[in-house]
C-alpha cells in the first residue's frame, strides 16, 4: 500500500503527463530522510522537470510542505529510464551541416579578433 507521500507525488504527476499509467513511485527511507524516486515515461521527463526545472522545484516544494506537516525530510529523484544510466550524454556524430558552419564561423571570429587586438596594440604605439 502507498504512503500519503506516495499519493501525492504519484497524484500530482499523473495530472502533469501524457502516460499516467508509466508513473512509479518508489518510497525508501534513509539517512537524509525519506527518498522518493520518481519514474516516469522518457518522452514525459520533460514535463516533469518543466523549463529550466521549474515544475520539477514546485514539487520539491509542495513535498517540504508535506515534510513540515509530517515532521519528515523528503527528496525526490527523477530516475532516468530510457536506458541511459548517469554521467555525460553519449556522444553522437554531427548530423547537421549548419553546427560545423557554425564551428568555423566561430573560429573566423577568433582569428578577426587577433586580427583587431594587433591593429590596435600599433596604434597605441604612435605618437599622435
Amino acid at each position: 500500500m502507498a504512503t500519503i507521500d506516495q499519493q501525492f507525488v504519484e497524484y500530482i504527476v499523473k495530472t502533469l503527463v501524457n502516460n499516467p499509467d508509466k508513473v512509479e513511485v518508489e518510497r525508501k527511507i534513509d539517512e537524509k530522510g525519506v527518498l522518493l524516486s520518481l519514474k516516469v515515461s522518457p518522452e514525459d521527463v520533460g514535463r516533469v522537470i518543466g523549463k529550466r526545472g521549474a515544475t520539477a522545484q514546485s514539487i520539491r516544494t509542495l513535498l517540504r510542505a508535506l515534510g513540515t506537516k509530517n515532521d519528515a525530510r523528503y527528496n525526490l529523484k527523477i530516475v532516468n529510464t530510457d536506458g541511459f544510466e548517469g554521467g555525460e550524454a553519449p556522444e553522437k556524430p554531427a548530423e547537421n551541416p549548419e553546427a560545423e558552419e557554425v564551428e568555423e564561423e566561430k573560429t573566423e571570429n577568433s582569428e578577426l579578433a587577433e586580427k583587431t587586438r594587433a591593429e590596435l596594440a600599433d596604434l597605441d604605439d604612435l605618437d599622435i
